[in-house]
């Protein structure tokens, strides 16, 4: 739901990655419907649920997924660009991405000249760029010290305070304290759920 902060929580091998994968339209679900932005995904042709992913989603992989051979500022700006965004504005909204996230002196440099931690925050500058309407977060505190983790948190969390939702996985009670419900799964299914609110 919009405005909405969801960690799903659950021992590995339960399906979080799964769900966010069928969420983000990388993945077909077996049963069921997903519904983004107004449409059933399970209908849409590849290209329909690519330009969803491009324009609705923001990403964060475990892995970061950063190309390799683009710079910091490319790889966050590029889903901006390749939703026709002219590039100018797209380097200038992902200058700002970088800012927020405290990276904007590594704008110049590529993946591999940066730390672990640092690329996590370049993923999720990517994923927070533009305006998004889903954010869908595969543990994107899981390479960063504390006090970085806590930030990031801040930052999806103001992000939801502005309208969009985010599902976040997390191994962290203390991250899925941020969260408006805690969804848990156990074997691909949703056992258990803690509503933060009340």
């Amino acid at each position: 739901m919009p405005g909405e902060l969801v960690a799903v929580m659950g021992p590995s091998g339960s399906g979080k990655t799964t769900l966010l994968n069928i969420a983000g339209t990388l993945d077909a679900p077996t049963s069921g419907r997903v519904f983004i932005a107004g449409n059933d995904s399970g209908y849409l042709p590849p290209t329909a649920r690519a330009t969803i992913r491009r324009t609705h989603v923001g990403f964060v992989f475990q892995d970061f997924n950063l190309i390799p051979t683009l710079t910091v500022l490319e790889n966050v700006s590029l889903p901006l660009e390749l939703g026709k965004m002219s590039t100018k504005e797209a380097r200038a909204q992902g200058r700002a991405a970088l800012e927020d996230i405290n990276q904007a002196d590594l704008a110049n440099r590529y993946p591999s000249e940066i730390s672990g931690g640092q690329r996590q925050r370049v993923a999720i500058a990517r994923a927070l760029v533009g305006v998004r309407q889903l954010i869908l977060a595969d543990e994107p505190t899981g390479a960063l010290d504390t006090t970085t983790a806590e930030s990031v948190m801040q930052l999806l969390r103001r992000r939801v305070d502005d309208g969009a939702a985010c599902v976040l996985v997390t191994h962290e009670p203390r991250f899925a304290a941020w969260a408006d419900r805690v969804v848990y799964l156990r074997d691909g299914k949703i056992v258990d759920e803690a509503d933060n609110n009340g």
